[in-house]
């Protein structure tokens, strides 16, 4: 990881250099990448994303019946897509361009259990090693429906492990309270800046939740160390995990079946383009994987991080993906997105998927608690600032002309684009910091404009 480089060589870079001032950056790929060819440049099988989906199935009757919130969905973990008409109308007449297409909001925020795009990973990976553990102790049959992971015998067995995670806030949500309903001795190690309203939701649910005064990559290392010591735990990487990966990956082909159900066509002459926010880079480097499995090369993913934290922008541009943090070039990694606060980008998908990510636009926290604003307003939704990050990469992709020529999105085929900001994080927010974050951004509304 402690790569040797020249920062001064760097900073020669004018994008790397813009990183290092905290400014709002936008670059993107030269040229497309093939699909079938990027994924093959991965490393990473695409027949994770069924068996992740098969799972999530076995353990739907099992969510149906631990979770209410999971009832309208018979149990499977997904999230609604809405249109957003009224957001896209006064975004194009504060930016002063109309966004030609449709914008879409994919409500993440509100993903039952946990309400945030690391649900899917984290709960994923918490199934897995339960379905493991069963098995293997012959409690549980392959394909069996996980409601018999009620009976005695496995709680018993379960409640004799471990799992422990490093996060920020929102993985450590979803695995806490997915691990504790199953029974499983369970520890989060968050940073002191996580939420408090988390840290004691977790608690509430007899989670151990350990505090660092270091950053996130602190946290995760502290997790790890407590693995190691202990064999009866499990440790949860959100740096490299292929289960993590996997179940954000489901998610491509569950947004397939809603455009489909919504008579949304996706093709080269109808671009998807998504865009998507970032911290370590699992959630949106899964999410990616499981979208170009299903719309192959007519789908344009497009990374979002705040300007003090953009590990995986700078990790890529450099080429040094974990060998760089964002401290190495002066920046705090501090920010109001929570969930976003990350100095360190995953080696698994800055290394492994960078060919099948179009683009990486950073964003300051005066923008991001705006468009929180100005959704609120507009839309009557209320999501936490991290949900906000993507809301400017539509526009950024309507002034570079040379990345709309390079990958064939031409007038035409942006007249007939599905926009979608991917969101994260707002249903579990306490009401009066949601309220004070929905007020913060309606004080901000001149940070919506170019500058």
């Amino acid at each position: 990881m402690n790569q040797a480089f020249d920062l001064k060589q760097l900073l020669t870079d004018p994008i790397v250099a813009a990183l290092a001032r905290a400014e709002e950056t936008a670059w993107f790929a030269a040229k497309p990448t093939d699909t079938a060819a990027g994924l093959d440049a991965s490393g990473i099988d695409p027949a994770i994303i069924e068996d992740a989906r098969a799972r999530f199935g076995r353990f739907a009757l099992w969510f149906a019946q631990h979770f209410a919130d999971t009832l309208a969905t018979d149990g499977i973990l997904e999230s609604p897509l809405v249109n957003i008409p009224a957001m896209q109308a006064e975004l194009g007449r504060r930016f002063g361009a109309v966004l030609p297409g449709k914008l879409w909001l994919k409500r993440d925020d509100s993903l039952p259990v946990s309400g945030s795009i690391k649900a899917r990973g984290g709960i994923h990976e918490v199934l897995e090693v339960a379905e493991r553990l069963a098995i293997a102790a012959g409690l549980m049959a392959p394909g069996d429906d996980a409601r018999v992971l009620d009976a005695p015998e496995v709680r018993q067995l379960l409640s004799a492990h471990g799992i422990a995670v490093g996060s920020t806030g929102n993985l450590g949500l979803s695995i806490g309270i997915v691990a504790s309903e199953l029974g499983f001795n369970t520890t989060v190690h968050m940073s002191l800046d996580a939420r408090t309203w988390k840290k004691e939701l977790l608690r509430a649910r007899g989670v151990n939740v350990v505090e660092h005064e270091g950053n996130f990559s602190d946290a995760v290392a502290a997790g790890r160390r407590t693995a190691e010591a202990d064999p009866s735990v499990w440790f949860v990487d959100d740096e490299a995990s292929l289960s993590l990966f996997a179940g954000y990956s489901v998610a491509g082909s569950r947004l397939a079946d809603q455009l489909t159900a919504l008579d949304i066509t996706v093709d080269a002459h109808h671009p998807l383009i998504v865009h998507l926010p970032c911290g370590v880079g699992g959630g949106p480097g899964g999410v990616t994987f499981g979208l170009k499995a299903a719309f192959g090369d007519a789908v344009h993913c497009v990374f979002a991080e705040p300007v003090n934290s953009p590990c995986m922008s700078l990790g890529v541009r450099t080429g040094l993906h974990d060998g760089i943090s964002v401290a190495d070039i002066g920046l705090s990694g501090l920010t109001a997105a929570d969930g976003l606060a990350v100095g360190r980008p995953s080696r698994l998908v800055g290394e492994h998927l960078q060919q099948l990510i179009d683009g990486y636009v950073t964003i300051t926290d005066e923008r991001m608690k705006a468009f929180v604003g100005l959704l609120h307003d507009t839309e009557n939704i209320d999501v936490e600032p991290s949900a906000a990050a993507g809301f400017a990469g539509p526009w950024r992709i309507l002034k570079d002309e040379s990345y709309r020529a390079a990958f064939g999105l031409d007038e035409a085929a942006l007249a007939n684009a599905t926009h979608i900001i991917w969101s994260t994080g707002g249903s579990m927010v306490p009401a009066a910091e949601m309220a004070d974050y929905v007020a913060e951004g309606q004080t901000m509304a001149s940070e919506i404009t170019w500058r």
